[in-house]
């Protein structure tokens, strides 16, 4: 698939790489060295531990698989190559509804996604509204609860 990207930041890209490495290196190695212990209990239909490191190996591989395709089609924004005002991945956005408190939001890949942290996927209601819009601008951000209007307040590199 040619048109499948993962946008990131060069910080998530990295984070990526080393999860990567430890799963390769220490989770998969364990979770084998776990299976082959559990052979040894016997009787493989009746062994819950031999089965809970098959559901681990399991998960471990499809995370690998998972994050060697995201990193193969990885898109790392440079934003030194978008205007300083303008939102887009990797900026810190400073936005306010009416006289609410400003809000704030770094937008990166769906993949660094954290909301609990402020940050935000690409793919998200309010990205989408605030993605190459500039300071000062107005944005309507629709949701599935209906609409509301944002003012874009700062942009700032994260």
């Amino acid at each position: 698939m040619a048109d499948k990207s993962y946008p990131m930041t060069a910080e998530g890209k990295k984070k990526l790489e080393e999860e990567l490495d430890n799963l390769k290196q220490v989770k998969r190695p364990e979770v084998i060295n776990r299976i082959k212990i559990a052979r040894g209990f016997g009787d493989l239909s009746e062994n819950s531990e031999y089965t809970s490191a098959k559901d681990e190996q399991s998960v471990v591989e499809s995370r690998i698989s998972q994050i060697i395709e995201m990193l193969q089609y990885a898109n790392v924004i440079d934003t030194d190559e978008v205007a300083e005002d303008e939102v887009s991945v990797g900026k810190k956005v400073t936005v306010q509804e009416d006289d609410d408190d400003p809000e704030f939001y770094t937008i990166v890949g769906s993949a660094e996604s954290d909301p609990d942290s402020g940050k935000i996927s690409n793919d998200s209601p309010i990205a989408q509204a605030l993605l190459g819009k500039h300071v000062g601008d107005d944005v309507t951000v629709q949701t599935p609860a209906g609409s509301y209007t944002l003012t874009i307040k700062a942009v700032d590199v994260a």
